[in-house]
């Protein structure tokens, strides 16, 4: 993991630090790759065995980006959002 942290608010949030161009055509599967071991990370528990504090928490997963999104990646991010929604988180 890139980050992961507790809010005030007790929440903990996993971050993914985005530092790369929208140009690249690699970006959005490189995000998504992410995005889904971070998925991993949570549902098959290891979150708990490397953080203990995330015990009974909402987790939120964050992107932080230096770059301003496309439309692409604005579409792709909202889709995203939908499916960890469901998955929890």
């Amino acid at each position: 993991m890139e980050c992961i942290s507790t809010k005030p608010d007790g929440k903990v949030v996993l971050t993914i630090s985005d530092h790369h161009s929208w140009d690249e055509t690699w970006h959005l599967p490189l995000l998504q790759e992410k995005i889904n071991a971070y998925l991993q990370f949570i549902e098959s528990g290891q979150i708990l065995e490397d953080y203990p504090k995330a015990e009974g928490r909402k987790v939120v997963i964050e992107t932080v980006m230096k770059f301003e999104p496309s439309d692409e990646a604005t579409e792709f991010l909202g889709k995203g959002k939908e499916i960890i929604n469901k998955a929890g988180c």
